[in-house]
């Protein structure tokens, strides 16, 4: 188990839902979303398909589940990019403090190589740097932004992000180079703009 001193920076380890490979040092592209962004049919389907993995055990169950995971976030990518939800980020000035949010402790806290702000989601790929961890800089991001945001909206609601974020650890230079252009192709894909810098809530208009 992690301790104060030695967060969650190396390993693998669950957060409640599916196991998460750290590495020091490593790259990651992270993805997290609104609360409301899935329909609840969804997330049922989603948490029986881990419960009936979890039943089983052995030597492959972690990559088991590691896959489902994966297989996972593709579906919900295609679902996010039709714009479900009540998309609080469209509104300009929320976008904006969310990317605020995400620029705000790059080179002191983690290298932020490239990210986008969408409708109901977040994208980001970064490095942490020192003794930062993965799940404490994008827990920040969320909390900074949500207690400033739900004001602006108008919102009461406990919930304003779904608590669990995906992340996956970027291994070679090729890798990074097409997930960042993923991230920047994401508002063309979605049909939001024409052209990657056009879309003014991500790093392809907005370079770190």
């Amino acid at each position: 188990m992690p301790t104060p001193d030695q967060p969650y920076r190396e390993g693998i380890h669950s957060r409640g839902y599916l196991p998460h490979v750290k590495i020091a040092g490593a790259t990651y592209f992270v993805t997290f979303r609104l609360a409301d962004s899935l329909p609840q049919a969804v997330l049922a389907r989603f948490a029986e398909q881990r419960d009936q993995l979890a039943a089983h055990t052995g030597s492959q169950s972690s990559e088991r589940l590691a896959a489902l995971r994966d297989e996972q976030h593709r579906e919900i990518e295609a679902l996010l990019d039709r714009g479900t939800g009540d998309c609080h980020l469209r509104h300009p000035n929320v976008a904006r403090l969310v990317a605020d949010s995400l620029q705000h402790f790059h080179t002191q806290r983690y290298t932020l190589h490239a990210w986008v702000v969408m409708p109901n989601h977040v994208h980001a790929l970064l490095t942490p740097l020192g003794r930062h961890a993965l799940g404490d800089i994008v827990k920040s991001w969320k909390q900074f932004s949500a207690l400033r945001t739900k004001p602006l909206l108008g919102l009461t609601l406990d919930r304003f992000w779904q608590p669990e974020a995906y992340d996956h650890w970027v291994r070679d230079a090729a890798e990074h180079e097409r997930i960042a252009q993923y991230i920047h192709q994401n508002p063309v894909k979605a049909r939001l703009c024409e052209s990657p810098p056009d879309w003014p809530w991500s790093s392809a208009a907005c370079p770190t």
